[in-house]
């Protein structure tokens, strides 16, 4: 039960009976600590002997948005006169709609801020999390009602991105600190190439804006491996704790942090070393077998050579100069693994390509082979990886492999069969 006395009259809507409005915290573990270093605040109707979440309340489009507002202002306050009372505090994670950060009322003060100004909190301790919702409102007021609380020192976060109204212009214009992943995509990408591959791209999309990325809604360890995987600093969820009345100890989450990073890195390790040395066993199998492309010689000839040789997992093979413009015909593997050549794209120029020319820097002698990272086939849209090979100084041969491991690993090898 709150120690804090509610000053604003309850809404009727609420349907309180005998209850009590109370804050709850959700711990937000980093894994860069392995230490809980925030709490969401999430509202909560306790009665004798029972917690009744508000989330339905906020959810429901018939109660009137005021009602909405003045119970979660008082959920605010509660919450944040609890942080002021910690030694040490954690971050606190604030929801607030567009909407309501949007009306700031006749004297243009944000009741945030007052808050924390009333109560003697730090901002720097405070997460503002704009959250999932159609915003009709102007875009160019609501950043400059973000940057008041930036400017305090709050930090910016947008929830639920990747679902709903949450959106790349809303991104860009606010800037957030944090992007808060939603759980959906978490859960979609198990099964589904699409949400998984969405799922990666918002690692890059954080690192372009100076943001970190934020998990929410993990609840089985196959989530926190995912959310592991695709550039999560800051997990929450059931598998580490639903939302409780009280702050935790720090440390809680530690040992399961340390141990699942650990496992991930080790999987890892070991799948990197497995391509790149098959990448280099291939360069030698290469070299004993068929005959080195000489100056002036045909590559598509030169190919057909290694077509019977290359592994079932390889898909496409063709050749490049160090310029990116292809030499070659394409060598497609059917689906009964029969070869086919496809000549369209001869002089073609691939240097556009992310992992071209950042790869093809690093071929020299003595480093004959590199293996790109894991992206979808613009034709079949599996994951690959491209292995490019120095075939001789300035010719470069491109090999497509099926990238298992992106999703589950079969733990096969694609040297020759």
């Amino acid at each position: 039960m709150s120690v804090f006395p509610i000053h604003e009259p309850l809404p009727l809507s609420l349907g309180l009976n005998n209850e009590m409005l109370t804050p709850y915290y959700q711990p937000i573990i980093a894994l860069d600590t392995g230490r809980i270093i925030g709490y969401e605040v999430l509202a909560r109707a306790v009665g004798e002997g029972t917690v009744r979440s508000l989330g339905p309340f906020f959810g429901n489009p018939s109660i009137p948005s005021d009602d909405h507002l003045t119970v979660d202002r008082i959920i605010r306050e509660q919450a944040i006169a609890r942080l002021g009372q910690e030694e040490d505090p954690p971050l606190l994670f604030i929801n607030l709609k567009p909407g309501w950060i949007y009306n700031t009322g006749e004297s243009g003060e944000l009741y945030t801020l007052t808050l924390l100004e009333r109560l003697g909190v730090d901002p720097r301790h405070i997460v503002i999390e704009i959250t999932e919702e159609s915003f009709g409102g102007s875009m160019e007021v609501l950043r400059l009602v973000v940057d008041r609380y930036r400017k305090k020192g709050c930090l910016i976060a947008i929830d639920d991105v990747g679902s709903g109204f949450s959106n790349m212009d809303r991104i860009a214009q606010l800037q957030p600190n944090l992007l808060k992943i939603d759980v959906h995509m978490v859960k979609r990408s198990a099964t589904h190439n699409g949400y998984f591959g969405v799922l990666r791209s918002f690692s890059d999309l954080a690192e372009q804006i100076g943001a970190s990325l934020l998990f929410e809604g993990v609840e089985t360890r196959d989530d926190l491996e995912r959310a592991i995987g695709s550039g999560a600093r800051y997990v929450q969820g059931f598998f580490f704790a639903k939302a409780e009345a009280n702050f935790q100890e720090p440390k809680r989450f530690s040992s399961i942090i340390e141990n699942e990073l650990k496992q991930y890195m080790k999987q890892y390790a070991v799948s990197e070393k497995l391509w790149h040395s098959q990448a280099e066993l291939l360069v030698e199998q290469l070299l004993a077998s068929v005959r080195p492309l000489e100056d002036g010689a045909d590559p598509d000839l030169w190919i057909a050579q290694l077509l019977p040789r290359l592994h079932e997992r390889c898909i496409r093979v063709y050749l490049c100069n160090e310029e990116g413009i292809q030499l070659s015909a394409n060598y497609i593997r059917g689906g009964l693994g029969a070869w086919r050549r496809d000549d369209r794209f001869r002089d073609a120029n691939w240097s556009w390509r992310p992992y071209f020319v950042p790869n093809v820097a690093q071929l020299h002698e003595r480093r004959r082979s590199i293996v790109s990272k894991s992206y979808a086939d613009l034709d079949t849209r599996e994951w690959v990886r491209t292995v490019l090979i120095m075939a001789r100084p300035g010719h470069i041969l491109l090999a497509d492999i099926q990238d298992t491991s992106s999703r589950q690993s079969s733990g096969k090898t694609f040297g020759y069969g």
